[in-house]
């Protein structure tokens, strides 16, 4: 997840985070009207929409899951993460009632039961920051933000894990700078096609999973994307530092795209992420530019 304020590096993110962020601040009574604060938060990035009106959120620097309704003004804290966990971008797979967290500077993937809690794997992928990650029929695509590569988490019909493969890229989402590179991911026609935001190139690039050749796509400036969500021929690109969230109309082989709407909310503190629910977004405050107050979700329209 180039910004005009950059995380601290990948190696130290969490510590830093852990000093910087020692509690939350007391959440109000009644959070205003399309909010939902995390009770006891300390940080924030991630968000995935579970079953019905279910979303999950990752507390950043302890890896901590919390869970709420959309139609409610809090979630709470739901698992309790093992000591030396993190939590950047997530997904849930309700088929197989589990959520897939990228483990941001831990190098790894966790993945938990979304009906217990209990934790069913740790995984490791990469050294780096393992930033987001998307799901397809298959199985989990995972990002790494200080390397040109994606790790592919294979999940059997069952809901059995396999063995990690790496995917090496070439082509301009191969590109590395300092700072973030590759961040956001989603999958179109049910893996297929790969779709990745590089927050330093400040643009989307399709990935072939198979070979991890990338192509730009063409017409779209995004500065400062992070998360990123694509339903059809529609894609959702979180600009964080601008407060907004660029609605992105697709071509239909996916090589150039337009920029139809442009979606802001008062609320927005840093978003990061987001997830879809009909006609509504959820999107994640993180408030990386200054001393938080209470973390939340902010609720918009998804259409402009």
């Amino acid at each position: 997840m180039r910004r005009t304020v950059r995380r601290p590096a990948a190696a130290g993110l969490v510590a830093l985070l852990s000093l910087l962020l020692p509690t939350a601040l007391p959440a109000s009574a009644s959070p205003p009207p399309g909010e939902i604060v995390f009770d006891g938060a300390t940080s924030a990035e991630g968000i995935a929409a579970g079953e019905g009106k279910t979303f999950y959120a990752g507390e950043l620097a302890t890896g901590d899951i919390f869970r709420g309704s959309i139609r409610g003004s809090t979630a709470t804290r739901f698992i309790d993460a093992p000591a030396g966990r993190a939590a950047a971008g997530m997904k849930a797979d309700t088929c197989h009632n589990l959520l897939f967290v990228a483990g941001a500077a831990t190098g790894k993937a966790f993945v938990y039961d979304t009906d217990t809690g209990a934790p069913v794997a740790d995984v490791g992928l990469g050294k780096g920051f393992i930033n987001d990650v998307t799901l397809t029929s298959e199985g989990a695509w995972f990002t790494n933000s200080a390397a040109a590569e994606l790790y592919f988490l294979p999940v059997g019909g069952d809901g059995k894990l396999g063995t990690v493969k790496t995917l090496a890229l070439s082509g301009p989402a191969a590109n590395l700078t300092p700072g973030f590179n590759l961040n956001g991911i989603a999958s179109a026609r049910d893996g297929e096609v790969l779709i990745v935001a590089h927050s330093a190139d400040g643009a989307l690039y399709t990935v072939d999973p198979e070979t991890g050749e990338s192509a730009a796509i063409e017409g779209v400036s995004v500065p400062f994307v992070d998360g990123i969500l694509v339903r059809g021929h529609t894609l959702w690109a979180v600009q964080n530092q601008l407060n907004r969230i660029a609605r992105i109309d697709l071509s239909g082989d996916l090589s150039s795209g337009t920029v139809e709407g442009t979606i802001t909310s008062g609320s927005f503190d840093v978003p990061t992420t987001v997830a879809l629910f009909g006609s509504t977004l959820a999107a994640v405050n993180a408030q990386f530019n200054r001393p938080p107050s209470p973390f939340e979700v902010v609720l918009v329209p998804a259409r402009t």
